[in-house]
Protein backbone atom coordinates (compact mmCIF):
# COMPACT_ATOMS: atom_id res chain seq x y z
CA UNK A 1 0.00 0.00 0.00
CA UNK A 2 1.49 3.15 -1.13
CA UNK A 3 2.46 6.13 1.74
CA UNK A 4 -0.45 8.75 1.95
CA UNK A 5 0.83 12.33 2.45
CA UNK A 6 -0.95 13.26 5.47
CA UNK A 7 -1.27 16.65 7.81
CA UNK A 8 0.90 14.47 10.52
CA UNK A 9 3.88 14.33 7.88
CA UNK A 10 6.54 16.54 8.41
CA UNK A 11 9.61 15.37 6.09
CA UNK A 12 10.19 12.64 3.45
CA UNK A 13 13.49 11.41 3.40
CA UNK A 14 15.34 9.30 -0.07
CA UNK A 15 16.77 6.44 1.29
CA UNK A 16 18.16 4.59 -2.00
CA UNK A 17 15.07 3.26 -3.47
CA UNK A 18 13.02 3.73 -0.24
CA UNK A 19 12.07 6.75 1.74
CA UNK A 20 12.31 7.46 5.13
CA UNK A 21 9.28 9.59 6.79
CA UNK A 22 9.12 11.63 9.47
CA UNK A 23 5.84 12.29 11.45
CA UNK A 24 4.41 14.15 15.07
CA UNK A 25 4.73 11.08 16.49
CA UNK A 26 6.51 8.00 14.35
CA UNK A 27 9.01 7.96 11.87
CA UNK A 28 8.88 4.91 9.58
CA UNK A 29 11.38 3.43 6.58
CA UNK A 30 8.89 2.92 3.49
CA UNK A 31 9.89 0.67 0.58
CA UNK A 32 8.94 2.98 -2.05
CA UNK A 33 10.97 5.60 -3.87
CA UNK A 34 10.45 9.04 -2.69
CA UNK A 35 9.32 10.24 -6.34
CA UNK A 36 6.94 7.10 -6.54
CA UNK A 37 4.77 8.46 -3.26
CA UNK A 38 4.79 12.13 -4.75
CA UNK A 39 3.42 10.69 -7.90
CA UNK A 40 1.07 8.95 -6.54
CA UNK A 41 -0.21 11.28 -4.14
CA UNK A 42 -0.69 13.73 -6.54
CA UNK A 43 -2.50 10.89 -8.83
CA UNK A 44 -5.15 10.82 -5.75
CA UNK A 45 -5.92 14.40 -6.09
CA UNK A 46 -5.93 14.41 -9.44
CA UNK A 47 -3.46 15.52 -10.79
CA UNK A 48 0.38 14.46 -11.49
CA UNK A 49 3.60 15.60 -9.94
CA UNK A 50 4.41 17.23 -13.14
CA UNK A 51 1.43 18.68 -13.10
CA UNK A 52 1.53 20.09 -9.70
CA UNK A 53 4.86 21.79 -10.42
CA UNK A 54 3.33 23.27 -13.53
CA UNK A 55 0.35 24.79 -11.45
CA UNK A 56 2.90 26.13 -8.92
CA UNK A 57 5.52 27.20 -11.36
CA UNK A 58 2.17 29.69 -13.04
CA UNK A 59 1.02 30.72 -9.86
CA UNK A 60 4.15 31.63 -8.08
CA UNK A 61 6.33 32.52 -10.99
CA UNK A 62 9.00 29.98 -9.47
CA UNK A 63 10.21 27.57 -12.40
CA UNK A 64 13.08 25.74 -10.56
CA UNK A 65 12.40 23.57 -7.07
CA UNK A 66 8.57 25.71 -6.87
CA UNK A 67 6.92 24.06 -4.19
CA UNK A 68 4.00 21.87 -4.95
CA UNK A 69 0.53 21.54 -3.59
CA UNK A 70 -0.23 17.88 -2.16
CA UNK A 71 -3.82 17.73 -0.78
CA UNK A 72 -5.83 20.97 -1.39
CA UNK A 73 -7.95 20.15 0.83
CA UNK A 74 -6.35 19.69 3.64
CA UNK A 75 -3.72 22.39 2.39
CA UNK A 76 -0.36 20.37 2.38
CA UNK A 77 2.33 22.27 0.60
CA UNK A 78 5.50 20.24 0.32
CA UNK A 79 8.95 22.46 -0.14
CA UNK A 80 11.50 20.44 -2.30
CA UNK A 81 15.35 21.45 -0.75
CA UNK A 82 16.79 20.22 -4.38
CA UNK A 83 15.55 19.70 -7.46
CA UNK A 84 13.17 17.15 -7.60
CA UNK A 85 15.08 15.27 -9.75
CA UNK A 86 18.15 15.46 -7.77
CA UNK A 87 18.11 11.78 -5.31
CA UNK A 88 19.34 13.77 -2.28
CA UNK A 89 16.50 16.14 -2.48
CA UNK A 90 14.10 16.12 0.94
CA UNK A 91 10.33 17.42 1.07
CA UNK A 92 9.26 18.99 4.10
CA UNK A 93 5.38 19.85 5.08
CA UNK A 94 5.37 23.33 5.27
CA UNK A 95 2.32 23.80 7.75
CA UNK A 96 4.67 21.42 10.36
CA UNK A 97 7.60 24.02 10.39
CA UNK A 98 7.77 25.44 13.69
CA UNK A 99 11.40 27.50 12.80
CA UNK A 100 14.51 26.96 10.85
CA UNK A 101 18.48 28.26 11.76
CA UNK A 102 21.21 28.30 10.54
CA UNK A 103 23.42 25.94 11.52
CA UNK A 104 26.99 26.44 9.50
CA UNK A 105 27.82 27.77 6.72
CA UNK A 106 25.90 24.99 4.18
CA UNK A 107 23.33 23.51 7.25
CA UNK A 108 20.16 24.47 8.27
CA UNK A 109 18.72 22.99 11.29
CA UNK A 110 14.45 22.81 11.20
CA UNK A 111 12.29 22.52 13.99
CA UNK A 112 9.14 21.29 13.59
CA UNK A 113 5.85 22.28 15.48
CA UNK A 114 6.28 18.81 17.75
CA UNK A 115 9.91 19.89 18.77
CA UNK A 116 11.65 17.55 16.62
CA UNK A 117 14.35 18.96 14.80
CA UNK A 118 16.29 17.86 11.54
CA UNK A 119 20.09 19.30 9.47
CA UNK A 120 19.64 19.95 6.69
CA UNK A 121 22.57 20.34 4.17
CA UNK A 122 21.54 23.63 2.31
CA UNK A 123 22.34 27.42 2.49
CA UNK A 124 20.47 29.03 4.88
CA UNK A 125 19.67 31.41 1.96
CA UNK A 126 18.00 28.72 -0.27
CA UNK A 127 16.12 27.30 2.53
CA UNK A 128 14.82 30.82 3.08
CA UNK A 129 13.82 31.48 -0.24
CA UNK A 130 12.25 28.40 -0.45
CA UNK A 131 10.18 28.43 2.50
CA UNK A 132 9.01 32.30 0.86
CA UNK A 133 7.93 30.18 -2.35
CA UNK A 134 5.92 28.01 -0.62
CA UNK A 135 4.54 30.87 1.79
CA UNK A 136 3.84 32.78 -1.35
CA UNK A 137 1.90 29.67 -3.41
CA UNK A 138 -0.23 29.26 -0.35
CA UNK A 139 -1.06 32.79 -0.04
CA UNK A 140 -1.55 33.06 -3.59
CA UNK A 141 -4.10 29.84 -3.07
CA UNK A 142 -5.79 31.76 -0.46
CA UNK A 143 -6.13 34.51 -2.90
CA UNK A 144 -8.20 32.71 -5.69
CA UNK A 145 -11.74 33.64 -7.20
CA UNK A 146 -14.08 30.27 -7.99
Amino acid sequence: MPYIIKEKTLALIPYGSKTHVLEYSNDEMIEEPLLQILEHNCILSGSTLEGRRKGSSSLIGANYKPPIVIDEVKKLILIPTHSHRNPKCIWLVLQNILNYQIKNNQKVTVAFKNNQKIDLEISYSIFDKQVLRAARLQSALKGRKY
